[in-house]
């Protein structure tokens, strides 16, 4: 198959179906568990349509995202909407396709959702988001579990939200949903998590209110700084401290949302040099791709490793890497090591299977980067 013009998104197929097949054997350490992908990693259909076939379900934050999930072979009853600022038309669209659950993340929410269930003569599965106000070993911007944040119930806000599903018919509770950050590396994160969840299955059961679903969110990181060396996540620590630490009672399910772990290191952002421009003190690779076709290290200053692919074996030099775009945060990364580079050379950043193309943009009225399956 011909390639399209750099830049442009390589998957590499052969990889992905290795991923998943270790997330789930991985999980089998906790019997029943459901894997429901985080469709905002990555939405390209033909990702999405392998992550289904392979028996994976769907946490979607939108209703296109639902409506993708649902294209691709994802059942419904395997699919969970996140978020906290679902729109009315999005909760409507959610409950007609009959989606498994609704994680709720505040009183308001709750309340808002009961009244378009009842207008439509249904029932709205839901799990309460709980925030536990716990600050994971990751990037301030991806971390989502501290009491500052925008995610989740309060615990103060727990009692109205008990009340508010005692007294509507309209809603059915299901379980508890917790997610505390993304890119996380270190287990002990994920314990303390275990200790706050335990905390919580404890009250709502005590309550009269026994969670039968209990979601841990997702969150497990990658090694972005040497992905051969790591091309397939940790998935036996992450599931193992679950299964260790938290305390499932009888019946009850476990339920997970993973996204970058699932497909980060299978995909590769494929580039070319445009010039070299010697600076005063600086020497600047200048690539094709913009912060248009991936955002993450301008967003966030997040890392990627970058090669050349058209001479591996030239002399080492420092370079930074930056795009075309009339912005000086368009940059991949200042002093990067890097095998001598010229006009035309391949240049690969690694990693870039989430988060690359599903934000891409049309800044400077560039075209979104294409993307190809490889190795099928």
């Amino acid at each position: 198959m011909m390639k399209p013009r750099t830049p442009y998104y390589s998957y590499d197929s052969a990889l992905l179906d290795r991923t998943l097949a270790c997330a789930l054997e991985a999980s089998r350490v906790i019997p029943g568990a459901h894997i429901h992908y985080a469709v905002k990693a990555n939405s390209n259909p033909d990702m999405v349509g392998r992550i289904a076939a392979a028996g994976f379900g769907a946490d979607c934050v939108s209703d296109g995202e639902i409506r993708l999930a649902l294209q691709c072979g994802i059942p419904a009853g395997e699919i969970v909407f996140a978020g906290v600022g679902k729109t009315d038309a999005q909760m409507e669209y959610a409950l007609d396709a009959g989606i498994f659950c609704f994680n709720v993340e505040s009183v308001q929410e709750l309340e808002i959702l009961a009244g378009i269930a009842s207008s439509k003569g249904t029932k709205a599965g839901i799990a309460l988001r709980l925030n536990p106000d716990i600050r994971a070993h990751t990037d301030s911007n991806i971390s989502t579990g501290t009491s500052e944040s925008k995610f989740g119930i309060d615990r103060q806000d727990v009692p109205k939200a008990i009340e508010l599903i005692r007294s509507n018919a309209s809603l059915e509770f299901r379980g508890l949903h917790f997610h505390i950050g993304s890119q996380i590396l270190d287990m002990r994160d994920f314990v303390e998590q275990c200790q706050f969840m335990n905390r919580m299955n404890e009250l709502f059961t005590s309550e009269g209110m026994k969670p039968s679903v209990m979601n841990v969110g997702g969150g497990l990181g990658v090694d972005y700084e040497h992905p051969a060396r790591h091309p397939i996540p940790d998935f036996k620590a992450y599931f193992d401290t679950y299964a260790e630490n938290l305390h499932l009672l009888e019946g009850q399910e476990f339920h997970c949302e993973l996204g970058r772990s699932l497909v980060a290191q299978c995909g590769s952002l494929v580039c070319t040099c445009l010039f070299v421009k010697e600076g005063r003190s600086r020497r600047f690779l200048i690539i094709d791709a913009g912060m248009n076709d991936l955002v993450r290290p301008a967003l966030y200053g997040a890392r990627h490793r970058i090669e050349n692919l058209s001479n591996p074996d030239g002399e080492s030099t420092l370079y930074d890497v930056v795009g075309p775009i009339c912005e000086t945060t368009d940059c991949f990364g200042h002093d990067v090591q890097l095998p001598f580079a010229r006009r035309g050379d391949t240049i690969a950043i690694l990693s870039a299977g989430a988060y690359g193309e599903s934000m891409a943009s049309t800044y400077n009225s560039r075209p979104l980067p294409q993307a190809v399956m490889e190795n099928q």
